[in-house]
């Protein structure tokens, strides 16, 4: 792998870690897999860590498979994880049984179903943190998509703390650009293997993509200061 964007990588990890205090001395760290090279990559960085610096940390993955979804990627993250000495996960959840009826399936359903499973598997086996795979792209996407479709300014923090919960969700990624974790992924040979959704042809999130790149002309300088923006609020020029 080129050392370029390994560093690249593998330093803007460090920052995040830092900036948002993601990871503390014998945190247990699930990592959510999914096949794609957000997570893979996100999983090869943090394994490569464990046991060189502090803090120390226990590392985990688990890969959940959905009804409607194919199942492909669960070999290769079993031998991925096995090449890594991390152990692997595997749950299997009904999420498009669960639908009621005449609703349709969709992004947030989903998305909500994985992270319930996520979060009792979690509490279950005594991890303490939850690793997502979201990059700089995705959070800068999401807060564009909460103001325009919900009327709201929120998006995915570096770190979520829950109140009803005794574990806390993380991004490692947060300041990883796409481009880039698709370079990294390219160069470590696990580019090929993709998770895509078959319910996820008419998205609000390719919208707001398109308008981010005609925004910032793809232009990390600009993309960063969106996702500054929701660290520097000036609440006396809000409602």
């Amino acid at each position: 792998m080129s050392a370029y964007i390994k560093k690249r990588i593998s330093k803007k990890i460090t920052k995040a870690m830092y900036d948002f205090d993601l990871i503390k001395e014998d945190d247990k760290v699930l990592v959510a897999v999914s096949g794609g090279k957000d997570s893979t990559t996100m999983l090869q960085e943090l394994a490569s860590r464990l046991g060189k610096a502090d803090p120390i940390y226990q590392l985990e993955a688990i890969f959940i498979q959905a009804d409607f979804a194919d199942s492909s990627p669960k070999e290769f993250l079993k031998s991925f994880c096995e090449r890594l000495s991390i152990p692997f996960h595997f749950l299997n959840v009904a999420i498009e049984k669960r639908l009621k009826e005449n609703r349709e399936l969709n992004c947030y359903w989903c998305s909500t179903q994985r992270r319930t499973e996520l979060i009792q598997f979690a509490i279950k086996n005594d991890f303490n943190k939850i690793a997502l795979g979201h990059h700089l792209d995705d959070i800068i996407e999401t807060l564009l998509m909460n103001m325009v479709y919900k009327g709201e300014f929120s998006g995915m923090p570096p770190k979520v703390i829950y109140d009803k919960y005794p574990v806390s969700i993380i991004r490692p990624l947060c300041y990883c650009e796409e481009n880039e974790i698709k370079e990294y992924a390219i160069e470590s040979d696990f580019a090929q293997f993709t998770c895509t959704c078959p319910f996820a042809k008419n998205s609000h999130r390719k919208r707001i993509r398109k308008e981010i790149e005609s925004l910032t002309q793809s232009k990390s300088s600009l993309k960063q200061n969106i996702f500054e923006s929701m660290k520097n609020i000036k609440m006396d020029y809000l409602l």
